[in-house]
């Protein structure tokens, strides 16, 4: 290299501050509204809210909160705290959202624990997301978190009065603006997420870094089987379905298909599987290289195309090509008995699309599961191909 060279300024590449972060894992809407709702709760029992509070996530683990703008109005039987969420080192666009809970007495309606979303807080309006249209857009693990965390602590006024529990965003319009929720049908705020309580930086140059090495430790260990998977509920189902399996055999890909399939054809695996849920499964089918949702869309023609082969009629065929999730379809399919051809339609295409992506002298194997983690299907590669 010339001195000239030497001398010149480095170039700073758009993404070089993303690729700088490190795994610093933060926690979900759900868990801060869990933590917010615990802490107005206890505020209301004990005239005063505290300053912190220990929250239980949906994944078991215990863990401290700082409460920020904290008080309680005796008269009105209502108390209010709230956390400041911290994404870890994958900020999203709810990073630094103030969620916020408004605990509110109930009086005379004993046992009742009744949760609902304020302002900042997405409205549903379209089928397909598993959550009552028109009804706050909370999702089902952290709602029972939020209520399972208040009821922990309320203990004796529940047996005569119950308690309202509102959570809301103050900026959470705008920042939804950021997010999919509009087109997803989710209007007016974010939503409440979350299925474990954490947030894992899984769009980071670091949590690719750790697939990677996650493929490696298992080669290294004399491992010949290595299991994909997008999260930590296809993980969970994943390793119901092959109990024989060591753990180190199973890889939390998130959404590098690319790195996971990569490292797995380098180390010659014999054997890879791929545990999915529609979604993640449909963005296989597209060859895409990252399934995170900002890198592209969902391609309704692949999930209008197989339920078309499936027998589904012609007008819910177009009524899927015309909708924003594949949740959709797959609720859709499910009334017409159609679940088990369906995913198996898919998991085909996915194969057929992987093996031509990453071709390699492995055998392919995809699970699928149900949104609760219920298995649906399982597709061999000699089957289709």
């Amino acid at each position: 290299m010339s001195m000239s060279e030497e001398s010149k300024p480095a170039k700073v590449r758009k993404g070089d501050g993303r690729r700088e972060r490190g795994n610093r894992t933060g926690f979900t809407t759900g868990a801060c509204s869990a933590a917010a709702a615990k802490a107005a709760t206890l505020g209301l029992l004990n005239s005063e809210v505290a300053d912190s509070v220990v929250c239980r996530l949906p994944n078991g683990s215990e863990v401290s909160f700082a409460v920020t703008d904290g008080y309680v109005e005796e008269v009105a039987g209502l108390a209010h705290a709230v956390i400041v969420k911290d994404a870890g080192d994958d900020p999203d666009a709810t990073h630094g959202a103030h969620m916020t809970a408004d605990v509110r007495i109930l009086k005379h309606r004993a046992g009742e624990v009744l949760l609902k979303g304020g302002f900042g807080v997405g409205v549903v309006t379209k089928d397909g997301l598993g959550l009552e249209v028109g009804g706050p857009a909370i999702n089902p693990v952290p709602r029972r978190n939020i209520i399972d965390n208040v009821r922990a602590v309320a203990g004796e006024l529940l047996d005569h009065d119950g308690l309202e529990v509102t959570i809301s965003v103050p900026l959470g319009d705008e920042m939804a603006k950021k997010t999919l929720n509009a087109r997803l049908g989710i209007l007016g705020g974010i939503s409440i997420l979350g299925t474990t309580g954490i947030v894992r930086p899984y769009s980071t140059a670091a949590f690719r870094a750790s697939v990677v090495q996650a493929v490696d430790v298992a080669a290294k260990q004399g491992q010949t089987t290595v299991i994909f998977t997008t999260g930590g509920r296809t993980e969970k189902f994943a390793m119901r379905q092959l109990p024989e399996l060591d753990e180190s055999c199973f890889v939390q890909m998130g959404d590098f298909v690319k790195a996971a399939f990569t490292s797995a054809v380098k180390r010659e695996f014999p054997k890879v599987y791929v545990g999915a849920m529609v979604g993640k499964l449909t963005k296989m089918c597209q060859g895409l290289s990252v399934t995170h949702a900002w890198k592209a869309e969902i391609d309704r023609d692949i999930l209008a195309e197989s339920a078309e082969e499936v027998g589904a009629p012609a007008e819910l065929v177009e009524e899927i090509r015309a909708a924003e999730t594949a949740r959709f379809a797959a609720e859709k399919l499910s009334i017409l008995g159609l679940t088990v051809a369906f995913h198996r339609a898919l998991a085909g295409k996915a194969i057929r699309s992987l093996k031509t992506c990453y071709p390699g002298n492995y055998h392919l194997s995809i699970l699928v599961c149900d949104f609760e983690g219920q298995f649906i299907c399982r597709l061999e590669e000699d089957e289709i191909l």
